[in-house]
């Protein structure tokens, strides 16, 4: 089961005189992170690396910031994909300190910086949401905001026709069961259209 964090987790190594700061955080797409280590590199100036990986479905990528090829970004990569993460950035500040550790040496640093700030981190399984749409008579409006507010769900657009339409976003575990006590509390009134699919 895929796996989020719940907030930013931190980690600091001395390895060789070599400081190495890291931190895992929760991203949304490769523009948050792209941002984030941009950042990072504006508040260390006088850092030799800024190295970091991001695992986000599609977007996912490594970036070794001038480590020997291969070193850095994606053994960090695989810490992320090991531990089944999924919209997470890691990013490892290194300040030199004048003694190489050649590349089994990066290697073991870089991982051991990301897996040192993960023990830390708090850990949500992914919830998979759904967006469904859904039509009620005005009667009703009031009794559909609550069914949607006591599920938990998110609710998005109302727009206001012949009849209220609804778009809700919701747990996809949930999303059945809802549906369901809509349905019955509108006496079978309600009516459901699915969201057409994103690109169309």
């Amino acid at each position: 089961m895929a796996l989020i964090l719940a907030e930013p987790a931190h980690s600091e190594l001395v390895i060789k005189k070599s400081r190495f700061i890291g931190c895992v955080q929760p991203v949304a797409d490769r523009a948050a992170a792209l941002a984030i280590v941009a950042s990072l590199r504006a508040e260390h100036p006088a850092a030799a690396h800024v190295c970091w990986a991001l695992m986000a479905g599609g977007q996912s990528a490594a970036n070794d910031d001038g480590e020997p090829g291969g070193t850095a970004g994606r053994p960090m990569l695989e810490v992320l994909r090991h531990q089944e993460l999924e919209g997470v950035l890691a990013t490892v500040v290194r300040y030199f300190g004048g003694v190489k550790l050649g590349a089994g040496g990066l290697v073991r640093a870089y991982t051991d910086a990301v897996a040192q700030a993960l023990i830390g981190a708090r850990k949500l399984p992914l919830q998979r949401l759904r967006t469904l749409i859904c039509s009620v008579p005005y009667s009703m409006e009031g009794m559909l905001r609550r069914e949607i507010a006591a599920a938990g769900a998110t609710l998005g657009e109302v727009a206001h026709g012949s009849l209220v339409q609804t778009l809700l976003t919701v747990i996809e575990a949930d999303a059945d069961a809802l549906r369901r006590r809509i349905d019955d509390a509108s006496q079978g009134r309600a009516v459901w259209t699915d969201p057409a699919p994103a690109g169309r």
